[in-house]
């Protein structure tokens, strides 16, 4: 897709046109997703146990790798395609017919934003130390920010600790929904470094803790609902943990700032996997209902079905369309933030109703593991809570109207600003 690129915003035409190099590597990424993803899922007898099928991942990124398709979000001098947000916004939303899909192409979350992260702050040699195993998929990581005794939807709640003790951090602090802690070979860990209470955010820092460093310590795996990913969502202590001052990632203080300019591209990735994921769960409601017959009409028929369908359509319309104006406006450098939360909660909503309606759909069938369409419910319920809960995201959203309107000015900069 291509936006007002070739002028300034305002002075341009809109074009939803996608360029013919990355239409050719979508192409590839379904036709590796038809031919190789999905066919890979039936050998996975537990989907919440995909670590112990590791050598089902390894094969389709070996595949990826032979068809140019690793890392497509990588620069090509770390060994991707150079691919930017909007690229990987379509690239996303390929991969969310299947949990599979990012795996393969060494895309999925955590990994993928946290090698942005590093992109981002890291030094060259943090880039060899970290990135490099990491965009050669031959280590997993994990990013350590969530705690369970606090509401860490405000991040200034945050507990864990970072104290200098001559050359070393020394970390103490409990985490937790740690997506793919076990077994990682690194974590990003969000610390306290600074006590100064009028600092706020600035009090934090980003750390680099290699996993196996004494003190780190996977202690439970609470039973989430959904999908899960390699590695699970555990709970981490660490219980005076020492790493070298060198293994501060950024400035100290900077850790907010950098994991917003991660947060970004992240929020817009899940935002299109669940597109992804709910044009399955509608393609799937839509043949089941023109095969399944009740008061002597198929399904597809009856109007109630009819309308569920059809709001389905116009939530996935609506949703394709925020997420890629959206990451045009990252892609071009211009202010998103407001986009970026308001893409976050609807697209999380949108995809809870089209599961909602799905599950209603299918009827018995819709609430029983042997379909998909239960573990999309579960999913898409998850999704209004991780990478800031929806009612956090309204809060910002709402306050840059208020702002806006202090200054006796209209909201309409507030709502997307499109013309």
């Amino acid at each position: 897709m291509t936006s007002p690129t070739a002028a300034p915003p305002g002075a341009g035409t809109i074009d939803f046109t996608i360029p013919a190099e990355l239409q050719e590597l979508l192409g590839r990424i379904r036709a590796y997703i038809e031919e190789d993803v999905l066919p890979a899922e039936q050998e996975i007898a537990d989907p919440a146990d995909v670590l112990g099928s590791w050598h089902v991942v390894e094969r389709l990124r070996d595949r990826a790798r032979e068809l140019g398709i690793f890392t497509p979000h990588l620069p090509e001098a770390w060994g991707g395609l150079g691919v930017g947000v909007l690229g990987m916004a379509l690239i996303s939303q390929e991969c969310g017919v299947s949990g599979l899909a990012s795996l393969g192409l060494n895309a999925m979350a955590p990994d993928e934003g946290n090698m942005h992260t590093l992109l981002i702050a890291g030094r060259p040699d943090q880039l060899e130390t970290y990135l490099r195993p990491l965009a050669e998929g031959k280590v997993r990581s994990c990013f350590a920010m969530t705690e369970p005794d606090v509401a860490s939807s405000d991040p200034t709640n945050l507990e864990t600790t970072a104290v200098r003790d001559g050359d070393e951090w020394v970390i103490n602090g409990t985490k937790w929904c740690i997506t793919g802690a076990e077994g990682a070979a690194f974590a990003i860990v969000v610390a306290k470094t600074g006590v100064d209470p009028a600092a706020g955010h600035r009090n934090y820092s980003l750390i680099l803790v290699p996993t196996d460093t004494p003190g780190w310590e996977v202690v439970r795996h609470p039973q989430f609902m959904g999908s899960h990913s390699p590695g699970g969502h555990p709970v981490i202590e660490l219980r005076d943990v020492r790493v070298p001052l060198d293994n501060l990632l950024g400035e100290e203080g900077a850790g907010f700032k950098i994991a917003q300019q991660r947060l970004a591209g992240g929020r817009l990735a899940h935002a299109m996997r669940w597109i992804g994921v709910s044009q399955r769960a509608l393609d799937l409601v839509s043949t089941r209902l023109m095969e399944r017959k009740a008061f002597g009409k198929e399904l597809a028929r009856h109007q109630a079905m009819q309308f569920a369908v059809a709001d389905s359509a116009i939530d996935l319309y609506a949703s394709r369309l925020m997420v890629l104006h959206c990451a045009w406006k990252v892609e071009h450098g211009l202010p998103h933030r407001q986009e970026v939360a308001m893409v976050k909660t609807f697209v999380s909503e949108a995809f809870g109703r089209i599961a909602d309606r799905a599950v209603q759909a299918f009827g018995a069938a819709g609430i029983t593991y042997d379909l998909p369409i239960a573990r999309i419910y579960e999913d898409a319920r998850a999704a209004r809570i991780y990478d800031g809960a929806s009612e956090v995201h309204r809060m910002v959203i709402a306050r840059e109207c208020f702002k806006l309107a202090l200054q006796g000015e209209s909201t309409k900069a507030a709502t997307g600003d499109l013309v």
